[in-house]
């Protein structure tokens, strides 16, 4: 994976191939920031990534493609939101919708992101606690030289949406 500069963001197979990038990522300020569009190697949309204007917890909510240009969308997939900005908690909480009881769906906990994004040393886990993805510094080959916060290793367990990962690394991004 790794950050272009200050407007884009690559994400690259362990065998070389551009699998997701945003091309619109901006480093702007998050009351200046819109939305933020995962786009496949192909340039194909996936998700749309918007902040809360007045968040507390620096809140952010994905949406489908299709709600991007929607005032008020109503296909939120997920919430994703820091413990607190206040304490000094490099935590972060993801919230998605519960069918469950076939009422209004809530928002629930069903992942946490857990250590310092910031140095790229973190873990996701599922609600169940399970580690579902790992992001580590990238180091070159024998030499163990690590390099830049910008270019960094994201590993994946198989069976996990990839798209839903990336979403959350572009979330932790902007909000860290």
């Amino acid at each position: 994976m790794g950050f272009q500069g200050t407007d884009g963001f690559s994400v690259y197979s362990d065998s070389g191939q551009l699998v997701f990038r945003v091309d619109n990522y901006s480093r702007r300020q998050r009351y200046l920031t819109k939305e933020i569009v995962l786009m496949d190697g192909d340039g194909k949309p996936l998700l749309c990534l918007r902040p809360r204007i007045l968040s507390l917890h620096d809140r952010w909510n994905a949406y489908e493609v299709e709600e991007c240009g929607n005032k008020q969308p109503n296909s939120k997939l997920f919430s994703m939101k820091r413990y607190s900005n206040v304490q000094n908690f490099d935590q972060t909480e993801v919230l998605q919708r519960n069918f469950a009881d076939n009422s209004k769906p809530k928002l629930m906990p069903s992942f946490r992101i857990e250590g310092c994004f910031k140095k790229r040393s973190c873990k996701i886990y599922n609600s169940r606690g399970d580690e579902v993805a790992q992001i580590s510094r990238k180091t070159t080959g024998q030499a163990s030289v690590l390099l830049g916060n910008d270019v960094f290793s994201l590993v994946i367990q198989p069976g996990f949406d990839c798209k839903l990962v990336m979403a959350f690394v572009i979330v932790m991004d902007r909000i860290h």
